[in-house]
């Protein structure tokens, strides 16, 4: 099975994401709303669930399509946090246009995941 252009970066970048997750988990722990409790645990959770899809959209396993768009629906709202929060910080003006530019491009990412084919 030939896997679509938009497939294999969805894959690639949840493949990627997930191991920085696994060996740099504080690089995320900032997005993690304080109320949700162990941030850690929250990182290594969703570092695994990326690392999960990653290999369900690469197989062509029936539930990746929908499993990898619900992750990144639930990533969103963390990065939405983190662009909130950088808004207020000391972070040069650049810093902050790139935080807040790749919220628009989780819904490409979304549309890609939803249509990959299974098997």
């Amino acid at each position: 099975m030939e896997l679509p252009l938009g497939t294999k970066l969805v894959a690639g970048a949840f493949a990627t994401s997930g191991v920085v997750h696994m060996v740099r988990p504080q690089v995320f722990e900032p997005l993690i709303p304080r109320e949700l409790g162990n941030r850690r645990a929250w990182v290594y959770g969703s570092g695994v669930a990326e690392l999960v899809c990653a290999a369900g959209l690469v197989t062509g396993q029936p539930w990746a399509p929908a499993a990898t768009t619900a992750t990144l629906a639930a990533v969103w709202v963390g990065n939405l946090k983190m662009a909130v929060d950088v808004q207020r910080s000391q972070r040069p003006a650049w810093f902050k246009a790139a935080v807040w530019a790749r919220m628009p491009l989780q819904i490409p990412m979304m549309h890609a995941a939803w249509h990959s084919p299974v098997k």
